[in-house]
């Protein structure tokens, strides 16, 4: 089974140790709900992150 993965919104925020928890905490009790929380350093703000959530349609 193939999955397609759409961005649904973007968020540039300051990173925290809480915050990898809460991404953490987001997907394993969301992924039956078809969506995916990421999290990776921000290009334009090297000291932020960006938090991307994603809509996947199981094909």
């Amino acid at each position: 089974m193939d999955s397609k993965w759409n961005v649904y919104a973007t968020m540039v925020c300051s990173n925290s140790e809480d915050l990898y928890r809460l991404i953490d905490f987001l997907n394993r009790n969301l992924k039956d709900k078809d969506v995916i929380f990421g999290m990776a350093k921000s290009e334009q703000h090297p000291d932020k992150v960006q938090i991307t959530i994603y809509r996947t349609d199981a094909t």
